[in-house]
């Protein structure tokens, strides 16, 4: 099969798109695959007669339109085959203010919230207790994230998150241990429990080796793991995700889980986290990407 890998582009999560991308274009070749590698960094319209030449295209990119559902949606115009969620699932995941919305009105428990808006004054009066998680509202990697413990301490962060995005996420931090279920076709793998060396799994935790520990499976009770892993695929399911996902979630002091958000197109390097869980099912990591692949054959 000739698959395009698309990597790289122009997000600020370039540098992990490169690496997912690298990952993935070494094992299609292991396993066989004739692969040409695509990098949007320009934009796609002089990628359309590579891209119509494939059999299919691995989008190895992580947030800005890889991720948000402009290159999906793309892709789809094009009528060509692709790994991932599509254009609307792909839009109402990477905006963490709709997926949070969408999940709490079924009763998920999730943080509470509030956003700000490009020209909305930082609130002062509100009414989530400190700490707080501030954030872009469409970023991943928590890049432009700060955990925020007084007052006086919220407008910087604020400030902070509107240099990556114009609307920022002002949520409740849980406390406690972060756990992550892969979603591979609409079935749940390993729960990854991750452990870093900072208060938070930032991005220096993330992509800095040494500087976080993983477990999986997890060491959880049987019955919170299957309640854990079941929420994991409702979620996949009722934002519209297909072929693949990893969900992620807090877990508090009185083992109670809260969802936090969803990434369609999470890392896949050889050391993420969708690939450890695989790793823990029995999955090599070409063994996953041909699952993958399979999956976007298929639907």
């Amino acid at each position: 099969m000739k698959i395009a890998v698309l990597y790289g582009g122009n997000s600020a999560e370039r540098e992990v798109s490169i690496s997912s991308g690298k990952a993935v274009i070494k094992a299609c070749k292991e396993l066989g695959h004739e692969v040409i590698a695509l990098d949007p960094i320009n934009g796609m319209s002089n990628l359309v007669t590579d891209l119509l030449s494939v059999d299919m295209v691995f989008n190895g990119l992580h947030g800005g339109d890889g991720e948000n559902g402009v290159i999906p949606g793309f892709l789809q115009s094009l009528g060509v085959k692709y790994t991932g969620s599509g254009n609307e699932a792909s839009a109402i995941c990477m905006d963490k203010q709709v997926s949070k919305a969408l999940v709490h009105r079924k009763r998920i428990d999730t943080p509470s919230w509030l956003v700000v808006n490009t020209n909305d004054s930082v609130p002062t009066n509100h009414d989530i207790d400190y700490p707080l998680i501030v954030k872009p509202n469409d970023q991943g990697s928590t890049i432009g994230l700060t955990v925020v413990k007084n007052e006086s301490e919220l407008k910087p962060a604020v400030s902070f998150a509107r240099q990556y995005a114009k609307t920022v996420l002002i949520e409740k931090y849980i406390p406690g241990r972060e756990v992550t279920v892969a979603v591979i076709g609409e079935v749940p793998f390993p729960i990854v429990e991750i452990v870093p060396n900072h208060d938070l799994y930032d991005y220096e935790c993330k992509y800095t080796k040494g500087m976080t520990n993983y477990y999986c499976p997890a060491e959880l009770d049987k019955s919170l793991v299957k309640s854990i892993q079941n929420t994991a695929v409702t979620i996949h399911k009722l934002l519209g995700c297909r072929h693949y996902s990893r969900v992620d979630f807090r877990l508090d002091e009185n083992e109670k889980f809260w969802f936090l958000e969803v990434n369609t197109l999470p890392g896949m390097t050889e050391t993420s986290l969708v690939p450890k869980s695989a790793t823990a099912a029995g999955l090599s990591f070409p063994e996953l990407i041909q699952k993958i692949i399979n999956e976007a054959i298929n639907n």
